[in-house]
């Protein structure tokens, strides 16, 4: 047992504490819409960068506690580093805007779920074991179906709540079903232990149906088809601040699970060609949807069912670059959605939903907000010389020649698809003009003229999807290492 092994869980379990404390003795009002966000729990984005830092540190650390159930290496640390950068961002994301759609009273709570969610999803990144692996899965979960309908007088985000906590409820049975046909098939649930044991529907059926059950737990929490159906509706019915959080945390727990058992399990091909079609599937139905629609939100939810289906490709190329490349298209991820929901907070204040028409007038109105936006929607399209581009690069190259040259091909297609509707956004931001240009669609709420803050925050996240593209090397050398540690 070793405390420094565990500084990053460590500092966030701190500043749960605290919150939960103030939970506890902050004045509870029922006033609506009022207040920072500092004071009832925005410092927690300061405590995120300190858990950030203390995951730094340790990157070069490894170790195996708690009986063998969780383990500290290079994959854990690099995913805890991606945890804590992403609650630092999307926390000060909520706490900036004020949460304009959440009650003073709940404000504390709202936090402190924010940090739980994290905090499962930091044990998470470090379980080596199936049934450790499903509790911190649920810890990261709950949370989330907790604040998803916390948002005042809007039916949809009841709707979302309820469709979320049922989607939910339903992939959690499936990966528990997997798990105990694991369990009959090769009796154990420790990672290591499942290690070079037959995972083919030719030699162990049992145990290959298992593995694809277990893995649905997680294929629902990266929105990928056929477990797609919840995310668009969930992200259209939260608040902006908690569509940030949920369109990108949690994807990071999925893959850090995901990339541990096909590098430690070795899926044998069948299962791998199942993982491919869904894959391709996700792709091509999440931007086939994402064409027809309007409100940005819904848009980005169906943009992220065709993300799931390109880290697809680094699953199935089995190999230590395909696993590095998942990892830090993760990364890539993280930041281009953090950067574009940054965007929508700052321009909606009153926290109701965009649509395309919003975007009108905002080269005049924000020019500096309107340039951010370009460089998340080039990256989210994956054009040079964007972290986008780098990141399907690598997961391109690492596929081609593995079998799944046919998936490739489905990728690089959905890629040219996606560049009408992100590149969409972009056409109304500078070309577009607005009959009422201070003014939402219908007169509803005045939109935003952003303050310094806002603008030189959301070009430092602009300058860091940039940086990634143009020099990929730091963060790609760490996912690098972390996947060769991972190979039997």
């Amino acid at each position: 047992m070793r405390l420094d092994l565990l500084a990053p869980e460590l500092v966030l379990g701190l500043a749960l504490l605290a919150l939960f404390v103030q939970t506890l003795t902050t004045r509870k009002t029922a006033e609506p819409r009022t207040g920072g966000g500092f004071l009832y729990g925005g410092w927690l984005a300061y405590a995120a960068v300190a858990s950030a830092v203390a995951s730094a540190a340790t990157l070069g650390l490894s170790g195996l506690m708690f009986y063998g159930a969780y383990q500290i290496d290079a994959l854990s640390q690099f995913f805890k580093l991606l945890i804590s950068v992403g609650l630092a961002i999307a926390t000060h994301n909520a706490s900036f805007g004020g949460t304009p759609e959440l009650a003073q009273d709940k404000r504390s709570d709202y936090y402190l779920f924010l940090a739980l969610s994290a905090f499962g999803l930091m044990l998470l990144a470090s379980s080596v074991e199936l049934i450790t692996i499903v509790i911190s899965l649920e810890i990261s979960s709950f949370s989330l179906y907790a604040i998803v309908p916390l948002r005042a007088e809007k039916p949809e985000a009841v709707e979302a709540g309820i469709k979320y906590v049922m989607f939910g409820a339903v992939a959690t049975a499936l990966a528990l079903f997997g798990l105990a046909y694991i369990m009959a098939a090769h009796q154990t649930t420790y990672l290591p232990a499942l290690v070079g044991r037959d995972f083919g529907f030719a030699g162990a059926p049992l145990a290959a149906l298992g593995l694809v059950l277990f893995a649905v737990g997680f294929f629902y929490k990266l929105a990928l088809f056929p477990f797609h159906f919840w995310a668009p509706d969930v992200y259209d019915g939260a608040s902006n601040e908690t569509a940030a959080y949920i369109a990108t945390l949690p994807k990071l727990g999925a893959v850090v699970v995901l990339v541990r058992l096909a590098s430690l399990l070795g899926p044998g091909p069948e299962v791998a060609m199942v993982l491919a079609v869904f894959g391709a599937l996700s792709m091509t139905l999440g931007n086939l949807m994402a064409l027809a629609q309007k409100d940005i939100k819904r848009l980005l939810g169906f943009s992220s069912v065709a993300h799931a289906g390109y880290i697809m490709l680094g699953l199935v190329a089995g190999t230590s670059e395909g696993f590095a490349a998942a990892s830090f298209y993760a990364l890539v991820y993280l930041v281009m959605n953090l950067t574009i929901f940054w965007v929508v907070c700052r321009t909606s204040p009153s926290g109701r939903n965009l649509v395309l028409d919003d975007l009108a007038g905002m080269h005049r109105r924000a020019p500096i907000l309107a340039f951010v936006l370009a460089v998340a929607a080039f990256a989210l399209v994956g054009l040079p010389p964007t972290a986008g581009f780098t990141g399907k690069l690598f997961l391109l190259s690492a596929a081609w020649g593995r079998g799944f040259d046919w998936l490739v091909v489905v990728a690089a297609v959905n890629t040219a698809i996606s560049i009408f509707y992100y590149l969409n956004l972009v056409r109304y931001a500078y070309t577009a003009e607005s009959d009422e240009p201070s003014e939402l669609k219908g007169g509803v709420a005045q939109l935003a003229r952003p303050t310094a803050w806002a603008n030189a925050f959301g070009l430092v996240l602009a300058a860091v999807v940039l940086a990634l593209g143009v020099l990929p090397s730091p963060m790609f050398n760490l996912a690098a290492a972390a996947g060769q540690q991972l190979m039997p």
